[in-house]
């Protein structure tokens, strides 16, 4: 059996862990040497697909073809115009995960095949859902979704053996989740259990370097009139400046921005010049930092412990080394900051450990979690009655009973939502659908049972039955913006092609490379021994580099490549000289 890796699926950064042989949780370095992969998708105007840190480098020459922090779209109808073809949030991801495969492979050297990945743990069915696709679409059996509060907490207690009770304050690059975990050890097996759980899906260090970006822009405007909005690359200028600045702002106290000739007047070119203190920078923050107290308050109380109870805080996600976010936590809690993981990577280790222990590599924990969010359906007057309520431990089944509304109904519409609010029309829809044959009778007499069945990925399967004539309908929840069988079969079609080109790139790349090296490699062996070699022999040296590299320029690659053979022959032989 292979590794099953842990992905966490970030949405600015994306990282991956495995399970060791000799038993430590490892990050993945990728392809450039970096242990955390940007999450963002270029296309170049050739069609060729850019993903992680070569698209972030390009990104601002290639603003209108580049797509960032795609999870903030998933399990949405958006869809990503690139040129004349359309991508579903999905496809993006795909795409992401598809580079993070190729690089784990070529850092562990076997195939890959198995994951876990991670999600926020307030993200809808609907999300969860588009998660998992995009793992196929990528070529991944998605053995496991869990959350990542919890694969935070995974990480943290594998190895402590006392009992505690711990929140996990995940704040990432576009989404905020809290969780509140107990963990337990009884004669060695060890119990994490998530207590509650809450969040903002749509909250995170994106929209703190929106609000630097939102500053600096209007700043701009008063010095020169200019507004920058309209200016796609220059936004996307400011856009890296801001994240680098708010990670600067994590240690100093100002951060100077200079960004030449970001635009021009009829004077000629203006240059951006600001700095920013970290005082400024939290006046900017303040009220988003503030918005995150909320969900924490509530998940403590939904645990039903008191503040006092909580052992430590684990901080989850990048934007945790803001000052203002660890200094509003301690101003709550007289909890102890555990600081002795990476914020960055605790995920993904996370993950990695919940694959071990589904592979029998580590035994002895059980992991416990939640489901977020209340599930129900509309009924009369559009009003919502629960079937499962936020925090039922997963995975879960629960049956309800139903009637009709009026006389002799033949069917009935089943539309599934899931939120906290008491109106159908308030909460997200997940999905509708029908159960037909409904035998005649008058209204209120017919029984219909409504079964919820949420896995242990925390994604819901519906099925309604006519008690009296058995007639059944049962559906995994899907809507306007779900993927068919058939949609996913295409896109990992098309993934493989992307796929197929990629490994031609790379072998393009790998062979200018080596040719390069060997030309570098000949032309210092001729000086170094130009007094042993005849002149006749040294020329036919020099015209064998020339057509090589007229080669290499014209891209003709299957003569550059015979071309290439000769030239490690003359290089032996001038070695032995």
């Amino acid at each position: 059996m292979g590794k099953i890796i842990g992905i966490d699926l970030g949405t600015t950064n994306s990282c991956m862990s495995y399970y060791g042989e000799g038993g430590e949780v490892e990050v993945i370095v990728n392809a450039q040497g970096n242990r955390t992969n940007p999450s963002i998708v270029s296309f170049s105007e050739d069609g060729e697909l850019l993903v992680g840190e070569l698209a972030k480098n390009q990104a601002v020459l290639n603003a209108t073809r580049t797509v960032r922090s795609i999870k903030r779209y998933m399990g949405t109808e958006k869809k990503i115009s690139i040129g004349d073809k359309e991508y579903t949030p999905q496809q993006i991801s795909a795409m992401i995960l598809q580079k993070l495969k190729h690089d784990a492979e070529e850092f562990l050297g076997e195939n890959i095949d198995e994951a876990v990945i991670t999600v926020p743990a307030y993200f809808s069915d609907a999300q969860r859902q588009a998660t998992k696709d995009a793992g196929k679409i990528a070529g991944l059996n998605v053995k496991r979704i869990i959350n990542e509060p919890t694969a935070a907490a995974l990480s943290y207690g594998l190895d402590k053996e006392e009992d505690q009770i711990v929140l996990v304050y995940d704040l990432g690059g576009g989404t905020f989740d809290v969780s509140i975990l107990e963990i337990t050890t009884i004669e060695g097996n060890k119990t994490i259990e998530v207590r509650a759980t809450n969040g903002i899906n749509q909250l995170g260090g994106d929209d703190f370097d929106d609000k630097i970006i939102e500053y600096l822009v209007d700043e701009f405007k008063k010095d020169t009139g200019i507004d920058l909005k309209s200016e796609k690359m220059a936004m996307q200028i400011l856009k890296d400046a801001a994240e680098k600045a708010k990670i600067q702002l994590s240690e100093a106290k100002t951060s100077k921005i200079s960004v030449p000739f970001i635009s021009a007047n009829e004077k000629g070119p203006l240059h951006l010049d600001k700095e920013l203190t970290r005082a400024k920078f939290e006046s900017l923050i303040e009220e988003l930092v503030e918005a995150t107290i909320d969900p924490v308050k509530q998940a403590v109380e939904d645990a039903m412990i008191s503040e006092k109870e909580i052992s430590k805080i684990i901080l989850v996600g990048g934007s945790t080394r803001v000052p203002l976010v660890q200094e509003t936590l301690k101003s709550i809690f007289n909890t102890e900051i555990y600081k002795g993981i990476n914020p960055d990577e605790v995920v993904s280790r996370g993950a990695a450990i919940q694959g071990a222990v589904m592979s029998d590599d580590i035994k002895g924990i059980v992991l416990v979690d939640v489901t977020p969010l209340t599930l129900g359906i509309e009924t009369e007057g559009g009003l919502v009655t629960s079937i499962i309520t936020k925090n039922t431990v997963i995975p879960t089944t629960e049956t309800k009973v139903f009637t009709t509304v009026v006389d002799n109904q033949k069917s009935v519409e089943i539309k599934v939502v899931q939120g906290e609010r008491k109106f159908a029309k308030d909460n997200i829809n997940l999905g509708n659908f029908e159960l037909t044959n409904i035998r005649k009778a008058p209204k209120g007499e017919p029984r219909i049972e409504v079964t919820f069945d949420i896995d242990v990925n925390g994604i819901l399967n519906v099925s309604a039955i006519d008690v009296d004539n058995k007639s059944i309908q049962k559906i995994l929840i899907s809507n306007s913006y779900s993927l068919s069988e058939e949609d996913i079969e295409k896109m990992v079609n098309e993934a493989k092609e992307y796929e197929e080109e990629d490994k031609k790139q790379r072998k393009i790349v790998e062979l200018k490379n080596e040719t390069d090296s060997i030309i570098s490699k000949v032309r210092r062996l001729v000086r170094l021994k130009k007094e042993k070699l005849e002149t006749e022999e040294s020329l036919e040296i020099d015209k064998l580099i020339d057509d090589i590299e007229i080669y290499m320029e014209n891209e003709n690659f299957s003569i550059l490549e015979e071309k290439l053979v000769k030239l490690k022959e003359k290089m032996e032989i001038i070695t032995k000289l």
